[in-house]
């Protein structure tokens, strides 16, 4: 690999991507870990008057990613002093390949009545985790550094794994923790799959995910798991958090069915 970067910037709006990008499933399509974050990069541009959060996001995925082009565009859709609807587009050519919408709410002081969570163990007391030997190496799993807390994602069931870039986002920028979240939260079915992925497809058509604080720092962890019923649909959940400890939940609704 020669790039750093998920992305090169092209000038404007538009991107190029790498081969980081690459998903397990096949070469020719991004996993949609760096495309959710190139869209989260997007919205938390938008509202810079005052601070606030990104309470929720929720990234539909309209068809695959190529490594081609793509253009990303922004904007606030509903304006509000405390409550705000953001939405974004991430386009090829003329073509929508993904739509984010997210709700931004003010800060205010809400210390006193904050729950607190425990924190995972450290990634520097995690040993370095793996996945299926049967999902393509390289592209965007080996862009990433994980660490594994609970369960593999490369066993079936359960995982709880950390997760830090080893290329920035776009290049010649730093990543946002908010960015680097969003790089990881998409991985949550693949993390938690219980099926062969040499025999199933567990692809996702949405990602969702709630905030109730900034995040913070370079690792974040998902703790996730997968359902699956009996009609070819399933959820993948996680627990996401740096570490400080939990900073909200994710969701993926899935599509299964075999190859």
């Amino acid at each position: 690999m020669t790039e750093s970067a998920f992305y090169l910037p092209l000038g404007g709006d538009r991107y190029q991507p790498t081969e980081h990008t690459a998903g397990p499933w096949t070469p020719d399509a991004q996993h949609f870990g760096p495309p959710s974050a190139l869209l989260a990069r997007a919205l938390e541009g938008l509202v810079t008057d005052r601070p606030g959060l990104l309470a929720r996001v929720t990234v539909e995925i309209l068809g695959p990613a190529p490594l081609t082009e793509l253009s990303v565009r922004a904007g606030i859709e509903r304006p509000g002093r405390s409550v705000q609807l953001l939405g974004a587009e991430l386009h090829d050519g003329t073509r929508a390949v993904a739509r984010a919408s997210a709700w931004w709410i003010t800060e205010s002081d809400s210390t006193a009545v904050a729950t607190e969570e425990q924190a995972p163990p450290s990634p520097e007391d995690c040993a370095p985790a793996s996945w299926p030997d049967s999902w393509r190496p390289g592209g965007y799993l080996g862009a990433m550094e994980w660490r594994g807390i609970a369960g593999s994602p490369a066993e079936p069931g359960p995982a709880w794994v950390w997760g830090r870039q080893r290329v920035e986002l776009v290049a010649g920028e730093k990543p946002t923790p908010l960015q680097r979240l969003f790089a990881v939260a998409d991985t949550g079915n693949g993390a938690s799959n219980f099926l062969d992925p040499a025999r199933w497809w567990f692809i996702n058509s949405e990602l969702t995910v709630h905030l109730r604080r900034a995040p913070v720092g370079e690792w974040m962890a998902l703790d996730a798991r997968t359902a699956i019923g009996p009609a070819g649909v399933g959820t993948a959940t996680s627990t996401l958090s740096d570490v400080r400890g939990p900073v909200g939940q994710g969701a993926q609704a899935l599509m299964v069915r075999t190859r």
